[in-house]
């Protein structure tokens, strides 16, 4: 009875734990939610109550059938879609690559994939600006764009690289028996069976791309061109306090998508990024 009970005792400690950590990210969703659903009089009034005297709905239907917004959105969407998909073009050979063929200082190359995902866009947005700037990609979406399939290259190729780890060998091996060559086992091999992984780095993809802030401000400043992120930081700039339930409202609308994805597909990914990880 004695393990049962420390049994017991850990589990109650752990379920204690996990609630703390979701209360510490959930309560500024939380707080974000009740500035949305407030009306313009009890922003401009201050009032902490964090359940609103009289919830509404309108800050939300005015983000959404506002042009500004709605173009933000698109923007975003088209950034993140299209960085993934080049994502997908540019790290799906590598990890079949780096999956199948030997050479060498392939575990340093592999080091070196890491290293790279461990650079943060503050260390080199000065150079960065200059660079795409001297080519001329600044203020377009194709430049923004790069730099997003540049930035998530690494990550997606470790996560498609353990999910290949996962094909058997011996399927390789066959097709290659029946006159396959090397591109044909990728097309007609590799490529379906590791499906499932390709779908959750393509979702990874686009909410890192999503989420991205510094990039498009720093490389984009037409309006037009905007993503979410960027165009609301602009936003609040120009406004007083008593937007701030638009503000909030906004703010929800753009973060919602990336966390209901990921609440949505999250055995799918963490099924992807972990695959493999035995074999390594």
């Amino acid at each position: 009875m004695r393990p049962l009970r420390q049994d017991r005792i850990g589990d109650a400690l752990s379920y204690l734990f996990l609630a703390i950590t979701f209360l510490f990210f959930a309560w500024p969703l939380l707080w974000l939610l009740s500035l949305a659903l407030r009306t313009r009089k009890e922003i401009f009034l201050g009032v902490s109550r964090l359940i609103p005297k009289a919830p509404t709905l309108e800050n939300f239907a005015a983000i959404l059938s506002s042009d500004k917004f709605a173009g933000y959105l698109w923007n975003a969407l088209i950034l993140s879609s299209c960085s993934a998909i080049g994502c997908l073009i540019v790290a799906l050979p590598a990890a079949y690559a780096f999956s199948r063929f030997p050479f060498r200082g392939k575990g340093a190359w592999m080091m070196v994939l890491l290293a790279f995902q461990m650079i943060s866009p503050l260390v080199i947005m000065v150079p960065l600006y200059r660079y795409m700037a001297a080519i001329h990609l600044t203020d377009s979406h194709f430049g923004a764009t790069m730099v997003y399939i540049a930035l998530a290259v690494p990550m997606v190729t470790w996560i498609l690289k353990g999910s290949i780890d996962g094909i058997p060998k011996s399927l390789d091996e066959a097709a290659v028996i029946d006159g396959c060559g090397h591109f044909s086992v990728f097309w007609r091999i590799i490529l379906p069976l590791s499906a499932p992984g390709i779908a959750s780095a393509f979702i990874i993809s686009v909410i890192a791309g999503w989420s991205q802030f510094l990039v498009p401000f720093l490389l984009i400043s037409k309006e037009s061109l905007m993503p979410i992120g960027v165009g609301i930081f602009q936003y609040a700039g120009t406004q007083n306090d008593s937007s701030l339930q638009l503000l909030a409202a906004a703010c929800l609308v753009s973060v919602v998508p990336a966390i209901v994805a990921f609440l949505a597909l999250q055995r799918l990914i963490l099924g992807a990024m972990t695959e493999g990880a035995v074999k390594g």
